[in-house]
């Protein structure tokens, strides 16, 4: 049996993965940047600078501070890089911005049609996400999967955050199903470093966000162009539904 056909349950990773990260976060990113600089636009750009960004392109360097970090990672970052506002105040800021933005995101696919086609073969499915919890159920409401969802974790739910193994854990947990059961499948280092520390049976690299392929090659078993390449992976015949424990 490959470690592929042992796969039962499959954890994704948002940002970058299910969405489309330049097209969902590079306007978000300069929105934030502006509230930490207070409307201050020379200050924006080099807060920008910081956290990974290329103000002018928009592009995002893979596994720097917007690439990766949490709510409170980032507002620790904006303030180290000169922000004059206080971490707590933009950690509230910043998690109104990214559950407001939900709205505007761009799926990488017709994730209604792509879970639901995982689910009828009988995979656990779940999102883990660097984001805050609320804006991880917005996205998947909006863009009609929650229904297949056994489970939702974000850096606020209390499994700990990206790249601890809390949060594959938190799926076993909740489905009954052991690490090496379990695809993780994301766009940067912390969701695949995850995945390994967890003792994951897969850990899935794409390319739909700040990743490349020879960034995220040492820490991937696979390196898919998207999610709509998964299933190609996967038994033709699905997993075993096991039981939540």
């Amino acid at each position: 049996m490959t470690k592929a056909n042992a796969i039962s349950g499959i954890l994704f990773d948002k940002d970058g993965t299910l969405l489309d990260y330049a097209k969902s976060w590079v306007p978000v990113n300069h929105e934030l940047a502006r509230i930490a600089a207070m409307g201050d636009e020379e200050l924006a750009r080099r807060l920008l600078l910081a956290g990974g960004m290329d103000p002018d392109t928009g592009h995002v360097a893979p596994d720097t501070l917007l690439a990766a970090g949490n709510t409170v990672e980032i507002a620790e970052g904006m303030v180290a890089a000169g922000s004059p506002m206080a971490v707590a105040e933009l950690s509230v800021l910043f998690d109104g911005l990214f559950a407001q933005s939900a709205s505007m995101a761009v799926a990488v696919t017709d994730l209604a049609g792509f879970f639901a086609g995982l689910h009828a073969k009988g995979y656990r499915l779940g999102v883990a996400s660097s984001d805050n919890e609320q804006s991880i159920r917005h996205t998947a409401r909006r863009f009609g999967f929650e229904q297949y969802l056994d489970y939702v974790a974000g850096y606020d739910s209390g499994y700990g955050v990206k790249p601890e193994p809390g949060m594959v854990l938190g799926f076993c947990a909740a489905t009954g199903l052991d690490p090496h059961e379990i695809a993780v499948v994301g766009d940067n280092n912390h969701d695949l470093h995850m995945g390994r520390t967890a003792g994951a049976g897969l850990t899935v690299a794409v390319l739909t966000g700040t990743g490349s392929r020879q960034s995220l090659s040492a820490a991937s078993d696979y390196c898919l162009n998207d999610i709509t390449e998964l299933p190609a992976l996967l038994p033709d015949g699905g997993a075993p539904r096991r039981a939540a424990a």
